[in-house]
């Protein structure tokens, strides 16, 4: 079918909602369809953590959390936040390299980077409303509450933007699955604009979640604070967003199998290791601004230290070796070794969003703090969440494949 075809739609509203919800199925036969093994794991992780998100908000934080006036941001801010944040890159990241440096190459996994995206800021949003003492009040800072002098007020409203924006360049694939073929088209017209308005307020907000942190010299470790620690959490996040889609696409791939190998052909392992020619430009600039980090701060001698050996840690084990990892990958054509170091690269920017709000702040106080299970598992829970919306919504709408009816319209 052309792309000026008419979209064939159902005859009525039941068998639209049984081809394109219940995928082709029965309500009865889609239910005994969900018997997975990871239908059944996400299922029990919901259905032991919604009741303790349900209990946190019933009967406050100190109820579920660990957490004190000494150390008010612990787990949730790490994880679920921070990292959420800087792992939702690869929307801006790759979209950015297909529409505006012209990777046309790049284009099979815009859609899973931009939902990926969206998911992970939504879940960001989740985390905050559950970290959050009084989560009534995450609306001030955008209508009430005007602080422009603080660094929050920024974030807030970038970050709420910028969730907007992923929602506007995700709707497409929306629209085609509806079948709103003429709203379709004419978003297409707004596709560069809403890339450009991304991009921006990525960089802002990334560069902004590492200043928020220079407001507590005295807290954080010497080691992790520096100067630089807005353009630590930029780089970083464009290095999150790589790693992010390697990691991602090749998990979809072999999740979605079937679905994939419906259309048309894509050669993942030329587009992972193109993306990890990036990685590694990006990687080795990250740890040579952290190594000068070191230097400004004056900070050598706190090596030899147990923070000292958990910063080499990080700087040794996921930065710099994925870095060669992902240069040796993109000279030698090895995929396999660049969705390793893809891997180490997650897994580093994790442990420095965590080092940075947790281990290494408020790192003296007599009293360290742990996580308790309960945070955990809400931990979890939103994690489970976003695994479970990713798989819904890819196994219902044109994210991994392109449909038929809208060839060539971006």
């Amino acid at each position: 079918m052309s792309s000026t075809a008419a979209v064939s739609r159902p005859a009525n509203w039941q068998e639209w909602i049984r081809d394109h919800v219940f995928l082709g199925m029965s309500s009865r036969d889609y239910l005994k369809s969900l018997w997975t093994p990871a239908d059944v794991i996400i299922g029990l992780i919901l259905l032991a953590g919604i009741p303790v998100i349900i209990y946190r908000f019933v009967a406050g934080l100190g109820a579920v959390t660990n957490l004190d006036q000494t150390t008010p941001w612990g787990l949730w801010i790490g994880l679920d936040v921070a990292s959420g944040v800087a792992l939702a890159a690869g929307g801006y990241t790759v979209a950015c390299t297909v529409y505006i440096f012209g990777q046309k190459k790049y284009s099979p996994i815009v859609r899973p980077a931009v939902l990926t995206g969206m998911l992970g800021y939504l879940l960001v949003v989740l985390g905050l409303l559950v970290d959050l003492g009084m989560p009534w009040h995450l609306p001030y800072p955008l209508f009430l509450h005007f602080g422009t002098t603080s660094v929050m007020f920024e974030l807030a409203w970038c970050v709420a933007l910028y969730f907007c924006v992923l929602i506007f360049e995700f709707l497409p694939a929306v629209l085609e699955w509806a079948g709103l073929r003429k709203v379709r088209l004419y978003l297409a017209k707004f596709t560069i604009g809403a890339i450009i308005a991304g991009v921006m307020l990525s960089t802002l907000h990334q560069s902004s979640l590492g200043s928020l942190f220079l407001l507590v010299p005295d807290k954080l470790h010497p080691l992790w604070y520096s100067p630089f620690l807005p353009f630590f959490f930029f780089l970083s996040s464009i290095a999150a967003g790589i790693g992010m889609v390697i990691f991602e696409s090749s998990l979809s791939h072999k999740a979605f199998h079937d679905q994939i190998k419906k259309g048309r052909p894509v050669d993942l392992d030329g587009i992972t290791v193109g993306l990890s020619k990036g990685g590694a430009l990006v990687l080795f600039a990250y740890f040579f601004l952290k190594v000068q980090g070191v230097v400004a701060g004056g900070s050598w001698h706190l090596l030899g230290t147990k923070m000292g050996a958990l910063f080499l840690t990080e700087m040794l084990g996921f930065i710099l070796l994925p870095s060669l990892l992902f240069a040796f990958a993109a000279h030698f054509y090895k995929p396999g070794l660049a969705r390793f170091a893809a891997i180490l690269t997650v897994l580093g920017i994790v442990l420095n969003r965590i080092n940075v709000s947790w281990l290494a702040l408020n790192w003296d106080a007599p009293n360290r703090y742990v996580p308790s299970g309960y945070e955990i598992l809400t931990s979890l829970t939103i994690i489970a969440i976003g695994v479970a919306a990713f798989r819904w919504i890819v196994n219902r709408m044109p994210v991994l494949v392109e449909h038929p009816d809208y060839k060539g319209i971006h």
